[in-house]
């Protein structure tokens, strides 16, 4: 039986490269192809250690006919094991946050991430298959020198996102306060700082009763958080801004339902998902217009091109407070979640991979 394995640097819950590589396999094999993962060893979570291979052993597990589709997202040992496979092979792009963010906070990041750019480059033709999941990240594929790279816009699951909210978070939320939330790691292409920032003109001079909550993880960047500590407490927020770290999908879903407003000042993103998840949850957006975030909010939402503290403050206010706006943006907003909710992805990926199957189907 022939086959079309996927390598990705780990496997985990929650993440969205993950959740994407499950669904495309489940695809794989509705087209009768055998269909495995395939990690790094060290970074595949307990739990997915059974239904996951070693990437080290992939090279034995297929012949020359065989397809390999290789997730990039960062530096690894799989992108090298990748290169060196003989079969046909694509590559989907998610992009890699440039080194330099991470070169005061986390150093070791920052090698794998110039690592990662190091072996994109080195790939540029090594497969008859490139694809991206915005214009943003094929535009840099084009750029180092890839042929024809086509957009396939990342695969959401979003069974996940309309699970049950914890009740626990939805009761604490729901007093009465504006929440402005954000989601995501806490990370410096984030711009956390900026956050706070807006929030701090929000909270002194146009909404008092409010909070803002960071959702994510701040494992691998605890000097960022540590700075966003100190500045919170400078700046006289220590009650009002709370970091939940890593949290559950039912408690994610809590803070997205419990929001006012949905804040994203992020400078690099391949394809922003919370700008989707919040859209699901009826979440106004408002966003930074930079990399792929208007990319990704297809024309919903609302999007500001300068760090305007106090612009941004008063847009937060008239999103919690005009009733008339508020529902013309979350009306935009369905619209959009309904052309992607309704894309054919077995359709739009056969299209795709149509010049690799060629006798295969």
């Amino acid at each position: 039986m022939a086959s079309i394995h996927q390598l990705v640097a780990g496997l985990a819950r929650g993440d969205a490269i993950s959740n994407e590589a499950r669904v495309l396999q489940s695809v794989f094999q509705s087209w009768g192809f055998d269909a495995r993962i395939y990690a790094d060893a060290a970074r595949i979570l307990p739990e997915y250690r059974k239904e996951t291979g070693d990437a080290a052993q992939l090279h034995s597990d297929i012949n020359d006919d065989d397809i390999v589709l290789l997730h990039l997202s960062i530096g690894s040992v799989v992108n090298d094991i990748f290169e060196r496979l003989t079969c046909r092979k694509a590559l989907l792009y998610h992009n890699i946050t440039p080194p330099h963010f991470f070169e005061l906070i986390n150093r070791q990041t920052a090698s794998h991430l110039q690592r990662g750019r190091l072996q994109l480059a080195q790939l540029k033709d090594a497969c008859a298959l490139n694809l991206a999941d915005s214009q943003f990240n094929a535009n840099e594929l084009s750029a180092l020198g890839y042929a024809d790279p086509k957009v396939f816009p990342l695969v959401l699951d979003f069974s996940m996102l309309r699970s049950e909210p914890d009740p626990k978070v939805t009761h604490l939320l729901n007093d009465g306060k504006k929440n402005i939330v954000f989601v995501g790691r806490c990370a410096p292409n984030k711009c956390v700082d900026d956050l706070i920032q807006a929030f701090n003109v929000f909270h002194h001079c146009v909404e008092p009763n409010s909070r803002f909550i960071h959702v994510g993880s701040y494992a691998g960047t605890e000097r960022y958080y540590h700075l966003l500590q100190s500045y919170v407490r400078e700046s006289g927020l220590s009650d009002a801004v709370e970091f939940t770290g890593s949290v559950t999908q039912s408690q994610l879903n809590a803070y997205y339902q419990s929001a006012d407003v949905f804040l994203c000042m992020s400078e690099h993103e391949g394809y922003c998902i919370p700008v989707i998840e919040a859209m699901l949850n009826q979440t106004p957006v408002m966003a930074y217009a930079e990399a792929a975030v208007p990319e990704t909010m297809g024309g919903a939402g609302v999007l500001f091109r300068e760090k305007d503290f106090v612009s941004i403050a008063e847009m937060l206010g008239r999103l919690c407070h005009d009733t008339t706006l508020r529902a013309a943006v979350i009306q935009g907003q369905q619209e959009r979640l309904s052309r992607l909710e309704t894309r054919d992805l077995a359709t739009e990926l056969k299209t795709h991979f149509a010049p690799l199957l060629g006798t295969l189907t």
